[in-house]
């Protein structure tokens, strides 16, 4: 039984990484924020740093490296309003801090800076050089015990690991979306290099027999045209005829597996095919336990339904069971539209001949291929 929640086993990987870099950005600022408007132990300063650190937050959540989305639809406007309100905290802060409250040093000087290292200034393209002027202007305007130039560098370093932390992350992200995209490239390849195989053998196989077909059929024809040479022409013919008969044979014999099709081999193909694609299979059940009468049909069910899976989903787990009254194939990552089933179609009417039934559809993003043998 899985008790993992829908919306986050139906995420993609990528996904899953890029939420729970967010979150953790979003947690650690939350944190370091509450400690320190702990340690400030005051009303004013907590209100506006807790005004600076939902400002990160926000920040962080509109923000197409953290989200996946290319930009959120008022994204430009959330930003810049964001920015808006950790300065509003900045000058609040500094107005309360001239006013003689020197207990603001610690809260909202100190927390605007974490928050904008943490969540804004890694997105700039010159961060560190704002860095330091910010850290600057927070130590000249708000003040600092010692020296000064001490109080830059200590809040200049607290700034630099926050933004090394998130371009860390980010850069991170990067490198799992690409790892995600090879990945799938190299299941399409694969795809690819199988439909070309085909097209290959099929070439060999069925080309050199209807060459000669065409070239018979010809000197037939020319024969028949010649008086004299009836039995020549209608020898020719019966040769025609015969490679019509084994031409039909090997394109039967090529169509129905590339050569040979066997369940156990098209079980082990979807495995490392869907391995490469990112996806985990679970076999239930073993492919003996189907009838020796409905192997070829499973086999051909099996094969299709990986490529669908490869082609159309976004799938990191599926499920192929086996058994005597049939089989099922199931993935999650299923979008909400099954789009062309012209395959399905093609495999329905494949069960059909043999005595099979075929069911397909999806339900909360998963995807379900029902296979049933009626006269096992």
């Amino acid at each position: 039984m899985n008790l993992t929640p829908g919306p986050w086993r139906r995420l993609s990987d990528p996904a899953k990484y890029r939420l729970y870099t967010r979150v953790t950005l979003q947690v650690v600022l939350l944190a370091l924020g509450v400690v320190g408007v702990v340690q400030s132990g005051d009303v004013a300063a907590g209100v506006f740093s807790f005004l600076a650190l939902i400002a990160g937050v926000v920040f962080l959540q509109v923000r197409p490296e953290l989200t996946g989305v290319e930009q959120h639809p008022n994204g430009r406007r959330i930003e810049f309003a964001c920015v808006a309100a950790v300065v509003v905290a900045w000058v609040v802060g500094l107005i309360l801090i001239r006013a003689g409250d020197h207990r603001m040093v610690g809260a909202v000087g100190t927390i605007t800076v974490v928050t904008a290292a943490l969540a804004m200034l890694p997105f700039l393209r010159y961060h560190w050089i704002a860095l330091v002027a910010v850290s600057t202007a927070t130590i000249f305007g708000y003040g600092y015990e010692r020296d000064p130039l001490l109080g830059i560098a200590i809040l200049t370093a607290i700034g630099a690991f926050m933004i090394v932390t998130t371009r860390a992350s980010l850069w991170t992200l990067r490198i799992v979306d690409d790892l995600d995209t090879a990945r799938r490239a190299e299941a399409q390849l694969r795809v690819a290099e199988e439909r070309l195989r085909f097209s290959r053998d099929l070439h060999d196989v069925v080309g050199r027999s209807f060459s000669a077909i065409a070239v018979k059929s010809e000197l037939a024809s020319r024969l028949a045209r010649t008086p004299g040479n009836g039995d020549r022409a209608a020898a020719e013919m019966d040769e025609v005829k015969s490679l019509a008969v084994e031409s039909m044979e090997e394109m039967r014999t090529l169509v129905r597996g590339y050569r040979g099709i066997d369940l156990p081999g098209e079980v082990a193909g979807a495995r490392s095919l869907l391995e490469a694609a990112g996806c985990r299979l679970t076999v239930e059940g073993s492919p003996d336990s189907v009838p020796a009468h409905f192997h070829e049909a499973a086999a051909w069910v099996v094969r299709e339904g990986t490529t669908n899976i490869v082609r159309h989903s976004s799938a990191t787990a599926a499920t192929l069971a086996l058994g005597s009254s049939g089989l099922t194939l199931s993935n999650n990552g299923a979008p909400d539209s099954t789009g062309d089933r012209s395959g399905l179609d093609g495999l329905a009417e494949r069960l059909r001949a043999v005595g099979g039934s075929l069911d397909a559809g999806s339900d909360s993003g998963v995807f379900t291929l029902r296979v049933r043998w009626e006269n096992a």
